[in-house]
């Protein structure tokens, strides 16, 4: 597998899968939109097929990861991409990286938890929030949960220790 940086050639597949994934061709999270197309990223390949993708937003000394997208589970893409975007982070200088899931999605708690994520905020009702900019959020998620709250996870990165992609 070969993680390279996001670029115009992927636009087109990084909307598709947000529109897949997300509903529409944005993404919103602590009330801010993002367009993934817009953000920088990394893509997953393997034998000619894109398998995965990751995006993030730089603040500050604080990365979001805004997306992360592996097609197939148990393969280590989602790990590999999430190791480009914390080495992204550590280059520009961030000390922190976190992420914004919801409490159905317990597939993506475990994975974010195993590797060194902890939980830092948890909205109650949070969604309400979040359907009020996109209304077509559904209300039912992951193995039937209700999609309710936010839950926010955040690691502890060493700035300055990482390296950019190209």
């Amino acid at each position: 597998m070969k993680i390279t940086n996001l670029s115009e050639a992927d636009q087109a597949w990084v909307r598709e899968r947000t529109e897949l994934l997300f509903g529409g061709t944005f993404l919103v999270s602590r009330e801010l939109v993002h367009d993934p197309t817009e953000l920088p990223g990394f893509i997953a390949v393997q034998d000619g097929e894109r398998v995965g993708l990751a995006t993030y937003h730089i603040e500050g000394d604080r990365c979001e990861l805004v997306s992360l997208d592996a097609l197939c589970q148990y393969m280590g893409i989602g790990s590999e991409l999430l190791q480009a975007v914390e080495a992204a982070a550590r280059a520009e200088g961030c000390s922190h990286i976190w992420v914004i899931t919801t409490n159905d999605n317990l597939d993506a708690l475990r994975f974010f938890q195993r590797r060194g994520f902890i939980v830092n905020d948890f909205r109650i009702g949070g969604m309400e929030k979040i359907r009020m900019l996109k209304p077509n959020v559904p209300t039912t998620g992951c193995y039937g949960i209700a999609i309710r709250d936010e839950i926010e996870l955040e690691k502890q990165v060493e700035a300055g220790k990482g390296w950019r992609m190209v």
